[in-house]
C-alpha cells in the first residue's frame, strides 16, 4: 500500500506567516514529491482541468521614464521599440470583442507609464466600462496611482490591477532604480483599500538566486490578503535592454516556482504570463500540473510574442482541459 510521507503531506490552510526556511524547505523538495503536494493543494479549490484565459492589449506603447532593466519600453534603451499614444478607445473595444470571440473571459489593458495623469485615468475608465458592457473582466496596469486615480478606477467598475513586485525586495535595486519597492507596496495598498481585486507576482530568470524567489513568492503569500491572480513571468530577452543576455533559467526551476507559488497561495490563479512562446508544450504541461491554471492568451504580450491562440486550443485540446474561470471556493 502506497503511503504519502509526513513531508507532502497536504495542508492547503489561507497562511500569511511564512518563514524564508519553510519556502526554502519547499523549493528543495524532490520534483515529483513538490508536484505532488502543489497538484494536491490546487484540487481542493479549482477543477484540476480548467485555465482561465485572459487577453492582454498594450494601449500605450514605449517612451517610459523607468529603467526596468528588462523593459524594451523604457525609454532609456535602445530596443528597436515603436512608442505609440494612448489608443482610442473603440479600438481598445474592437480588440476586446475579438479576445472575447477567441475564449478570454478576461480583458487586461496596460500602458507604459510610471504613473499616469488624471486626464488619462478619464480614458482608462471610459475603456473599462466599455469593456465590462461586453461581458469581459476587466484589469488594468498602468504604473503607480494616486488615492484619487485609484478610486476612479473602482467607481469606473474595474475588476482587477496589475502591479508586479518583479522581485524580492533585496535584488529589487539589480533590477530598477526610479522606482522603489515600497512604492509598488504602496500602490498595491492603495489598490487593496479601494475593493479592487490584486494581480501581483514578479519575473523569474532575471539573474535572482533561489532564495530571491522564495522571498518574491514569500512577500506574496505574506501579505494580509494574498492576491487574486498571481503572474509568474519568465524573462523575456529583448536585445537593447540591461538583462539580454543574461543566463537563462532551468525550465525545471521554473516549474519550481509555480508549484511553490501553488502551495502557498492555494486559492489564487497562478498565471504563466511572459516567456511562454519559448516554453515548450512538455514544459507548460508540467506548469499546469504544478498548478498553474490561468494564462494569457493571444499573439503579443504587451510588446512581445506569445504563442498563438490556435497552438494553445491544440494544447488544451492534448492536455483535456478547458477554459472557464470557476473555482471551488
Amino acid at each position: 500500500m502506497s503511503v504519502v510521507p509526513e513531508s507532502i503531506k497536504i495542508d492547503a490552510s489561507l497562511r500569511h506567516d511564512w518563514q524564508l526556511a519553510e519556502v526554502e524547505a519547499l523549493f528543495a523538495m524532490p520534483f515529483n514529491d513538490l508536484l505532488f503536494r502543489a497538484q494536491s493543494a490546487h484540487r481542493l479549490y479549482f477543477d484540476p482541468n480548467e485555465i482561465q484565459v485572459s487577453s492582454l492589449l498594450s494601449i500605450k506603447t514605449g517612451s517610459c521614464s523607468e529603467d526596468c532593466g528588462y523593459c524594451p519600453q523604457s525609454a532609456r534603451y535602445d530596443s528597436d521599440l515603436n512608442p505609440e499614444a494612448l489608443m482610442p478607445v473603440d479600438a481598445v473595444l474592437k480588440a476586446a470583442q475579438q479576445a472575447k470571440q477567441q475564449g478570454a473571459s478576461r480583458f487586461c489593458m496596460g500602458a507604459a507609464w510610471r504613473s499616469p495623469k488624471d486626464r488619462d485615468i478619464e480614458r482608462v475608465v471610459e475603456m473599462v466600462k466599455g469593456v465590462k458592457a461586453l461581458g469581459l473582466e476587466t484589469c488594468v496596469t498602468l504604473g503607480m496611482l494616486s488615492d484619487k486615480q485609484t478610486q476612479a478606477l473602482k467607481e469606473g467598475g474595474l475588476d482587477y490591477y496589475n502591479h508586479n513586485l518583479d522581485t524580492s525586495e533585496d535584488y529589487y535595486s539589480e533590477i530598477i532604480t526610479t522606482r522603489t519597492y515600497q512604492d509598488r507596496l504602496d500602490t498595491l495598498e492603495r489598490v487593496r483599500e479601494a475593493g479592487i481585486n490584486v494581480c501581483c507576482g514578479g519575473i523569474v530568470g532575471m539573474g535572482e538566486s533561489e532564495i530571491d524567489r522564495a522571498k518574491l513568492l514569500m512577500q506574496l503569500a505574506n501579505m494580509a490578503k494574498h492576491p487574486e491572480s498571481v503572474p509568474i513571468n519568465m524573462l523575456v530577452q529583448v536585445e537593447g535592454t540591461p538583462l539580454h543576455g543574461t543566463e537563462k533559467l532551468d525550465p525545471l526551476q521554473f516549474v519550481r516556482t509555480v508549484a511553490v507559488a501553488r502551495i502557498m497561495m492555494p486559492q489564487s490563479r497562478v498565471r504563466l504570463s511572459a516567456g511562454r512562446k519559448d516554453m515548450s508544450d512538455e514544459m507548460q504541461a508540467l506548469c499546469f500540473l504544478a498548478g498553474a491554471n490561468s494564462i494569457f492568451y493571444g499573439d503579443k504580450l504587451l510588446t512581445t510574442d506569445n504563442p498563438m491562440t490556435n497552438h494553445d486550443k491544440q494544447l488544451f485540446e492534448r492536455l483535456g482541459v478547458h477554459m472557464g474561470g470557476s473555482s471551488y471556493t
